[in-house]
């Protein structure tokens, strides 16, 4: 199988259409210019060692030398093998609320923005843990599975919006239960949920759902995102109203996020603008007992650019051997 270390330097293809157009245009317009200097085919018998077609091939012969270059860039890789590996650390399984609410601007530049920023610097710090994302609203998702790739994490967490749950609500239970059963077989002690939510449950009981975590050894720590005098959630380019046309406001609902760390044996944490309260959950994390966590994981790719890199550039030579003039003598002329 091929893989591409560095895929988004294949983009760069869209260039070759350009090329090609180009080209072509460029041809046109040189006809067109030594049409104006009187009979076409007087001018071109003036020419005779001009070539028509040499032109084409060398432009053929660049745009296949750029295709590999590209290719080359991109870095393919081939070969790789399955093979397990093992670590020592915790589970962490991130549920980030993503109803309309966390659009609210209390935090720069919202509350859902500022709370994706936060995770992606979470995984910064952590080292041979395991993290898994759950985004809920009116119902919940597994955007990520738990998993120790820090670089896949931040890429599905880049894709986040409130548009990522079609349905709208806010179920923190439902949250926390799917983020229970989406802790790996292996991990059985230190296993930790973080909501991070306004608060607004509107949907069913968070609180069952924390004491049911903590039953069988998840901690859960809650992060609350908002201000007790709340603030207006701007959607499509106007304020959100209610079915009686009033503006709604979204306030940080404290009590239950209290209400679930308690029952979950975890923790508070009121977000902050420059301290999120993530931090200090990593802290408690480290304070855990570490359990050995096994993994499949991909390695010993062989790389091939040089290959293609090779291929670019004895084109890129045959190109400009090739010249745009006939030759003076035929083959094989006496």
């Amino acid at each position: 199988m091929l893989m591409f270390a560095d895929y988004k330097f294949l983009y760069l293809l869209l260039l070759i259409p350009v090329f090609l157009l180009g080209y072509g245009l460029l041809r046109y317009f040189r006809r067109r210019r030594v049409e104006a200097f009187g009979d076409r085919e007087l001018v071109e018998a003036l020419m005779p060692s001009r070539s028509r077609s040499k032109g084409w091939v060398r432009m053929v012969l660049f745009c296949l030398a750029f295709f590999f270059f590209v290719v080359g860039l991109a870095r393919p890789q081939t070969g790789a093998k399955l093979s397990e590996r093992t670590t020592r650390g915790a589970e962490i399984i991130v549920a980030l609320d993503v109803s309309n609410s966390m659009l609210a601007e209390d935090y720069s530049p919202n509350r859902l923005e500022r709370a994706k920023l936060a995770i992606s610097r979470l995984t910064d710090l952590l080292q041979e843990d395991r993290i898994g994302l759950v985004i809920f609203a009116g119902t919940s998702f597994v955007q990520l599975p738990v998993t120790t790739d820090y670089v896949s994490a931040k890429m599905f967490l880049g894709s986040i919006d409130t548009g990522s749950i079609p349905v709208q609500g806010t179920a923190i239970g439902d949250a926390i239960r799917l983020s229970i059963k989406s802790f790996s077989a292996q991990s059985e002690k230190s296993r930790v949920i973080v909501v991070i939510s306004d608060g607004e449950n509107h949907e069913d009981d968070p609180v069952e759902a924390a004491k049911l975590a903590a039953e069988v050894g998840i901690k859960v720590y809650t992060i609350g995102v908002g201000s007790a005098e709340g603030q207006p959630i701007p959607v499509d380019g106007s304020l959100l109203r209610d079915s009686q046309g009033e503006i709604v406001v979204s306030r940080l609902d404290e009590k239950t996020l209290r209400d679930i760390a308690r029952a979950g044996g975890g923790a508070y944490i009121h977000a902050g603008n420059e301290e999120f309260g993530l931090n200090p959950i990593v802290q408690d994390i480290r304070r855990m007992e570490d359990e050995e966590l096994g993994s499949i994981v991909f390695e010993e790719y062989d790389e091939q650019y040089m290959y293609f890199f090779g291929i670019a550039l004895l084109l890129f030579v045959i190109e400009m051997l090739i010249g745009e003039r006939k030759p003076r003598r035929k083959l094989f002329e006496r």
